[in-house]
This record gives structure tokens, C-alpha cells and sequence, in this order.
């Protein structure tokens, strides 16, 4: 299977004032490490069905995908600062020191928290959930590992944020 690894998330979260959801997963995939960027395996669907939701052309780089989270209210990090894992296994993560979500939470109006796939959710129930007192929601992972879901369910699943944005009377 692989060996483990500790390793301490190197990248920051995405967010400004302006924020008003928050997505988190649960730690970057070596792909991702090595691009310093959240969601860089090409496999990953996370970019084009947040693209969709928000009505918005799937970003190509770095900069798209920052300007575009930033443009439609989307704050991104993760629940996980640092762990031991084997590769991108979200299954063998272990030795969990969580990210300080109150860092965006005191500098957004963060009205709701969304979790990509069922890892994030479980980590930051808990190791989050209290320190927060926010509710998160659980929406299915955009990741390759889940096959179960089509690029359809997903975006299916997802519309949830895109209802939530365009109810914001200040969304456009």
C-alpha cells in the first residue's frame, strides 16, 4: 500500500470579506501538494462542478480558480493542517491536527459550510464542530476515488450551493 508520511498542509485558504460559504475538503492529494493549489489532479471534478453551480466558464489556472471562488463568495480550505498519510488515501489519514477555521471565520461572513465528501465532514464534526458551533453540510466527494458518483449525480448534489448563492439578493 505505501508508507506513511507526515505531512503539514502548505498552501493557504482562499477567502476574502466577501466570502459567504465556506468548502472545505479534508487534505490536499499529492497532486495538489505539488501544484500548492487545492484540487489539482486532472481527474478531480471539483473545478468543473463548482463552475457549474455558479454559472461560470470551468477555470483553467491557478488564477481562474482563485478569481472565480473569490467572485461568487466561495471561501476554500481544508479541515486537515497536518496528518500521516499514505499518498492521497484519505482512508489512512491518521495523527490529525486540524486547520484554524476561525482564521476565515472571523474575516467572512461565512453563512453557510460545506463539506466535500464524507472524510471532511467527519473530521471537522470532529474536530471543528464545537470550537465552530456551525453546522456543516455533506455533499459527495468530486474526487476520482469516487466513481460511485457521475460528473451528473455530482452536479445533481452540488446545485445545493447554487441555490444558496443566487437567493443572496447580491449575488450578481
Amino acid at each position: 500500500m505505501g508508507t506513511y508520511q507526515k505531512v503539514r498542509h502548505e498552501f493557504d485558504p482562499v477567502y476574502d470579506e466577501n466570502s459567504r460559504i465556506l468548502i472545505l475538503g479534508s487534505f490536499p492529494s499529492v497532486k495538489s501538494r505539488e501544484q500548492q493549489f487545492y484540487y489539482g489532479h486532472p481527474q478531480n471534478r471539483f473545478w468543473k462542478v463548482t463552475a457549474a453551480v455558479a454559472g461560470a466558464p470551468v477555470p483553467q489556472n491557478i488564477g481562474e480558480k482563485r478569481q472565480m471562488l473569490l467572485k461568487y463568495g466561495i471561501a476554500l480550505w481544508d479541515v486537515i493542517a497536518e496528518c500521516e498519510i499514505i499518498g492521497s488515501s484519505d482512508s489512512s489519514i491518521r495523527n490529525v491536527k486540524p486547520t484554524r477555521l476561525e482564521l476565515i471565520l472571523e474575516h467572512a461572513e461565512i453563512q453557510q459550510i460545506y463539506a466535500n465528501g464524507n472524510t471532511a465532514k467527519k473530521l471537522y464534526e470532529r474536530f471543528q464542530r464545537a470550537g465552530c458551533g456551525r453546522e456543516i453540510v455533506g455533499l459527495p466527494s468530486t474526487s476520482p476515488a469516487n466513481a460511485a458518483f457521475s460528473l451528473e449525480r455530482l452536479l445533481e448534489s452540488w446545485r445545493v450551493i447554487g441555490m444558496f448563492l443566487r437567493k443572496d439578493e447580491n449575488f450578481f
